[in-house]
């Protein structure tokens, strides 16, 4: 398996994988699949914005994806970023997470970033444990944040520093 940047040729199957979660998990506070072109214009966005879209592929095939944008709108937020990974459904449970965020950590880390934070669904304990792992702290929980599937769902803040 390779961890590469992402180009215009994996809009498809990014776009599976994030819509396998907007349907099938709480991973996403979204309800609706996003559409080709509204994840082609998703990839040119992060393009043009210089924010990584990194994909773990083997065998011609990607497996899941990660990357970051900002934290909030504000000037004051430059140095705050926020991630997003997702992988595919059969791919889930096999370290791939980890490969995906590592290195999307460092280039953040390159870029002079000053902390990532991750919203994680209380009860998606596997991503909990792995944005631990890679040393993330909670920094708080909102309560009922969401609501999906007939249910409210806690929101876990989690936050890396990547500057001493």
């Amino acid at each position: 398996m390779i961890i590469r940047d992402a180009t215009v040729n994996d809009a498809e199957a990014i776009r599976a994988i994030y819509n396998d979660a907007v349907l099938n998990t709480t991973a996403v506070f979204d309800y609706t699949a996003r559409e080709p072109q509204a994840q082609r214009d998703w990839l040119q966005m992060k393009a043009g914005q210089n924010l990584p879209v990194l994909v773990a592929e083997d065998a011609g095939s990607v497996l899941g994806y990660a990357s970051y944008g900002p934290f909030r709108p504000w000037p004051a937020y430059l140095y705050t970023v926020e991630n997003a990974i997702y992988i595919a459904p059969q791919s889930r449970g096999k370290g791939i997470g980890a490969q995906l965020l590592a290195p999307l950590l460092q280039i953040a880390k390159d870029h002079g970033l000053r902390t990532m934070i991750a919203g994680i669904t209380a009860d998606n304990t596997a991503s909990l444990r792995l944005h631990e792992k890679l040393g993330y702290s909670q920094a708080g929980v909102i309560r009922e944040a969401g609501w999906k599937f007939e249910r409210w769902l806690d929101l876990v803040f989690l936050q890396r520093m990547l500057q001493a």
